[in-house]
């Protein structure tokens, strides 16, 4: 434990931080999770909403620096690709 009052209030600060950044994580681990059944129901619909919240669940996340730009980028570029391969065998 901290014996300093400014590190004791710095380990609260953390922990809540920590708390917050998990439940960004996970909601955008959830959505994720709806794309992704979406694309292996091969709805085309239901994926693009469901592309359209995770890539905005993303850029939310960077501009909090839950993520890393760089991870969001490739991820969103990696969804982006799954979708239009969707997109060419349903046609």
């Amino acid at each position: 434990m901290p014996n300093i009052k400014s590190a004791e209030k710095r380990v609260r600060i953390s922990e809540r931080k920590t708390a917050e950044n998990k439940a960004v994580k996970s909601k955008i681990a959830t959505y994720i999770k709806k794309f992704k059944t979406a694309i292996a129901n091969k709805d085309v619909q239901v994926a693009e909403i469901a592309y359209v919240d995770v890539v905005s669940l993303m850029d939310k996340a960077v501009s909090n620096n839950v993520i890393h730009k760089n991870n969001a980028d490739r991820r969103k570029a990696h969804f982006a690709k799954l979708l239009d391969d969707l997109k060419k065998e349903v046609k």
